[in-house]
């Protein structure tokens, strides 16, 4: 489909304008723009207001303990599992919500800026490295991590 704008037409020296015209109405609606409670109460329904995910873990995990060594599970296993780059994702989660970089950086030896692309989406940590963070996770926590393999 085919848009027109219609712009105020400027004027070039020799007096012609130099911005196209709107020959033909655009047969398009008008589109609303609506905040998000407006949009719940013009159809009628509730719509819960949506709120940041990193700040609904940070607090999940700062009040409820076991979340928190969910969290730590699920990374090992996903890690241990072939899927590196979730897992890299929810332990930076994890780090955000329990330490914060600055600590494990003081934890591990390791400067801040270095853990922060270790855990990022593309981040390439050695076993080493890994080993450190969730050492210090694990300490943390105060929990204890063990492998078990099953069939699949």
């Amino acid at each position: 489909m085919l848009v027109i704008l219609a712009e105020e037409p400027s004027v070039a020296s020799n007096g012609t304008s130099t911005k196209p015209r709107n020959y033909w109405p655009s047969t398009r609606p008008e589109k609303k723009q609506f905040t998000p409670t407006q949009a719940a109460s013009t159809r009628g329904n509730p719509m819960a207001l949506t709120r940041n995910f990193k700040d609904t873990v940070v607090e999940r995990v700062q009040s409820d303990a076991s979340f928190a060594q969910a969290l730590l599970d699920e990374a090992a296993t996903l890690f241990l599992n072939g899927e590196p780059e979730t897992a890299r994702l929810i332990l930076r989660d994890l780090v955000n919500a329990t330490m914060g970089f600055e600590q494990l950086a003081a934890l591990t030896a390791k400067p801040s800026k270095s853990l922060h692309r270790m855990l990022s989406p593309k981040g390439n940590p050695s076993m080493d490295n890994l080993a450190a963070i969730f050492r210090a996770v694990r300490e943390r926590l105060q929990v204890n991590l063990s492998a078990h393999s099953v069939a699949a």
